[in-house]
């Protein structure tokens, strides 16, 4: 008889509760949850008393324990914990999504240098398998975009404004009620979320580690009825989308922002919690995956799929990181905007490369036009303060050929050295 793989858990959250749930209720598998390090002494567990500890030592000290799994919202103490584990020489699960974007050129390292397999499967689109799928399907296929809806909250939010026309605040509450937004949803609205994930995909998918900071992630907390109006008249309902595409042969862009998506786009018929991820190859073209991207169980799967998978020694091979030419990071592209702002004066921050539309009213302004990416990192503040409003019109994504050039001579220009 096979042994029981013995699991050391962090984090009893909606998550943890899901895995312990949904590996209690598995056939075929055999796992126990042998201690489960949690901070809130005073909350009441649905757990008997003798699994609990408040000490994680207790777990990263016992030889017995084979898996760390990872569930704590803390991004910095998850790193913590999950460095500690791998360089004991334990594999780990997470979910942390934050905390892999932060740390994965340290936690690939951690990986090599102590032998050990880290799986974060759950961390990106929830019960979609999309990190294998680019690990073992397109291994070695050169891609050319992934992009998609990675987040089940603002997802749910959207699709209750627009199909049941509620507010953004009433749809929110919602959310909140059901359990797919937290009490400060500013990492799902604001589109954090996506970006972490966004970041934790375009390694497996074209071998870059990017920081967060450098990726513009623009939400949906602007959102007014007049943008709800203008979409539905077109046909197109509204979805937060990251959006991760070669835009030269060596050359990717990366970012976060809402989108208007057409009725024969994949992912209009992704409502509610759910999220679609569309991966588009050189040879395979596209192929899309649809699942559930928020709540306690789906998640749960996803977590229990990567500690089966440990259990057969699987790793990620990262080969798209290993090889010798990685394709290089840009913001220097061109983006095709609808853009709804109050006056003039906000007009003129933004320098609009092409306008194909524009609208002037009393209480309403927009413009559709071509915008750099540069442009709107710069800016993303003044939108949020302002209460302005950016979607993307299209999927048109092309290179800034001014922004180069100027990028060119600036790194061009010779150093002053004191004589």
């Amino acid at each position: 008889m096979a042994k029981k793989i013995k699991i050391g858990l962090f984090g009893f959250g909606c998550v943890g509760q899901g895995l312990h749930y949904v590996l209690n209720n598995s056939t075929g598998f055999k796992a126990d949850i042998v201690k489960i390090a949690v901070k809130d002494r005073s909350k009441k567990r649905t757990v008997a008393a003798e699994l609990i500890t408040f000490d994680k030592w207790e777990i990263l000290d016992n030889p017995e324990i084979d898996i760390i799994v990872e569930l704590i919202d803390d991004a910095e103490e998850a790193f913590n914990i999950v460095s500690e584990a791998l360089k004991r020489g334990k594999h780990v699960v997470t979910a942390n999504k934050k905390m892999l974007a932060l740390h994965l050129a340290e936690l690939y390292k951690l990986q090599q240098e102590n032998n050990v397999s880290l799986l974060y499967e759950a961390s990106a689109c929830g019960s979609i398998p999309i990190i294998r799928t680019l690990e073992e399907y397109f291994d070695n296929e050169e891609l050319e975009k992934v992009s998609g809806v990675f987040n089940g909250t603002s997802n749910y939010i959207l699709t209750k404004t627009i199909t049941e026309k509620l507010t953004y605040s009433d749809a929110l509450k919602q959310a909140q009620e059901k359990g797919f937004a937290e009490s400060d949803p500013t990492n799902d609205v604001e589109g954090f979320d996506p970006k972490f994930k966004s970041i934790i995909i375009a390694l497996h998918a074209f071998g870059l580690i990017i920081r967060p900071e450098e990726i513009l992630n623009l939400g949906i907390t602007t959102l007014h009825a007049n943008d709800i109006n203008y979409a539905s008249e077109k046909g197109y309902k509204i979805k937060l989308t990251p959006v991760i595409q070669r835009v030269a042969e060596n050359k990717i862009s990366i970012f976060v922002a809402p989108r208007f998506i057409k009725t024969n786009n994949h992912l209009y018929n992704v409502d509610n919690e759910f999220n679609g991820v569309i991966v588009e190859g050189k040879f395979s073209g596209e192929q899309f995956l649809q699942g559930k991207g928020a709540g306690s169980y789906p998640t749960g799967a996803a977590v229990l799929s990567d500690i089966s998978a440990l259990s057969y020694g699987y790793k990620y091979e990262y080969k798209k990181y290993a090889q010798n030419r990685p394709p290089e990071f840009t913001n220097d592209v061109l983006l095709q905007v609808y853009f709804r702002y109050n006056s003039q004066e906000d007009l003129q921050r933004f320098g609009f490369d092409e306008i194909n539309e524009k609208y002037t009213g009393r209480d309403y302004n927009y413009i559709v036009g071509k915008l750099s990416l540069q442009q709107l990192i710069k800016e993303r503040q003044y939108i949020l303060d302002n209460n302005l409003f950016i979607s993307l019109v299209n999927e048109t994504v092309c290179l800034d050929d001014e922004q180069i050039k100027k990028n060119v001579i600036h790194k061009s220009e010779p150093e002053l050295v004191n004589q």
